[in-house]
């Protein structure tokens, strides 16, 4: 799949917004029709000077954004050139402590993990992610080592097609 361009205007999501805290960029929808799924997938940006790795997410309006890293928003102007290079290939996530926790007390689970694809990683992180509340964050992630030992090498009821949040 080729480079994909075009021209859009950062914006800054409420800090109270469901979808993500921090500046976004939102894909036009024909650009969000050449990526190879409706789904979240990875891809390198360009914005400008800016070269990074960030996946690309599905808005829950037929479209996908991407969080802008903070270290380029200042650097931004109102209307930026986009390149996405979408990538087949994900990065390891960043695994929150406490995902790391209960996989380090769990061998089983850990060596699991371990084998996984980091695009199951993701998923895994993403879904304990979504949680709207504390207690429901913290049971998905206490669950997360019985459910890899069960056979599941991806959260069962975690759709990347829909719009999820951005993990910090």
């Amino acid at each position: 799949m080729g480079d994909i361009t075009f021209t859009a205007s950062p914006w800054c999501a409420p800090a109270d917004a469901a979808v993500a805290r921090g500046h976004l960029i939102t894909l036009p929808a024909y650009a969000s029709q050449l990526l190879a799924t409706r789904g979240m997938s990875y891809a390198h940006v360009t914005l400008g000077p800016h070269e990074f790795g960030t996946a690309i997410e599905p808005d829950g309006d037929g479209s996908h954004w991407f969080a802008i890293p903070p270290d380029v928003v200042s650097e931004l102007a109102s209307t930026v050139t986009v390149t996405i290079r979408p990538s087949r290939d994900w990065p390891e996530p960043a695994v929150p402590a406490d995902i790391d926790a209960v996989l380090a007390a769990d061998p089983a689970a850990q060596a699991i993990w371990n084998d996984i694809t980091p695009a199951a990683r993701w998923d895994w992180v993403r879904w304990a992610g979504t949680a709207r509340q504390p207690e429901t964050r913290a049971r998905r992630v206490l669950s997360i080592p019985s459910r890899l030992r069960a056979g599941k090498r991806r959260p069962c009821c975690f759709d990347r097609n829909q719009c999820s949040l951005t993990v910090a």
